[in-house]
């Protein structure tokens, strides 16, 4: 198994946030940093997360585009092995993490990424006086795409919520849902805080 780190956003470029990152998430295959996208412009894969699963002789055997479908991905993983003649006890299918994970669950496309600072390069806010974002969403939970230290104060449909400590670099949960559900949010990061982007989770639908 190799890891293919292609950063989407400039303060993900740096070879000792991603080693960080690594460590922090108990990732121990290797990583390849790859800020020049050589390696994606090889395999087009139009979106993070992309897995590729090669079999013997290098023909692709299965590929996923973003979350979920962990089942499908280890199922695809075990009959590859199983091919190769040899035996094999399979621990337990990985249960589902979300309901929207489960196999043949049906989702609803989440409300679009935000991006408050106008790109992937340019992050909000970009002066201290202006450190209030509102928007409204669909999904089942949001994402903060951060650089800095700090916290995010949160309201949600009014009502404040615990905020949001950030010690790393990288994508901080703001709301999960069990369901899809529509809510308005108000964030307010603390100074040196950088929001790149608001991301959202597709979700099952309500009452399902």
């Amino acid at each position: 198994m190799v890891g293919v780190h292609c950063p989407r956003f400039p303060f993900t470029q740096a070879h000792d946030v991603v080693a960080a990152a690594a460590d922090r998430l108990e990732i121990e295959w290797p990583v390849i940093v790859d800020p020049e996208f050589a390696v994606w412009r090889l395999y087009e894969p139009h979106g993070w997360p992309a897995l590729f699963l090669w079999g013997r002789g290098g023909a692709l055997r299965w590929y996923h585009l973003g979350e979920g479908d962990y089942q499908g991905t280890e199922e695809a993983i075990r009959e590859e092995l199983a091919g190769s003649g040899n035996g094999h006890e399979w621990p337990p299918l990985l249960e589902p993490i979300r309901p929207s994970d489960a196999p043949g669950a049906a989702v609803i496309a989440p409300t679009p990424e935000v991006f408050p600072g106008g790109s992937t390069e340019d992050p909000w806010p970009q002066a201290d006086a202006d450190r209030r974002l509102e928007l409204s969403y669909q999904a089942g939970g949001a994402y903060a795409a951060t650089d800095g230290e700090g916290e995010i104060a949160i309201r949600m449909d009014g009502e404040r919520m615990d905020p949001v400590r950030v010690t790393h670099p990288g994508l901080q949960g703001l709301t999960s849902h069990g369901r899809t559900e529509r809510h308005a949010l108000e964030l307010e990061p603390s100074p040196g805080l950088l929001i790149y982007s608001i991301q959202f989770a597709a979700g099952i639908p309500p009452g399902d």
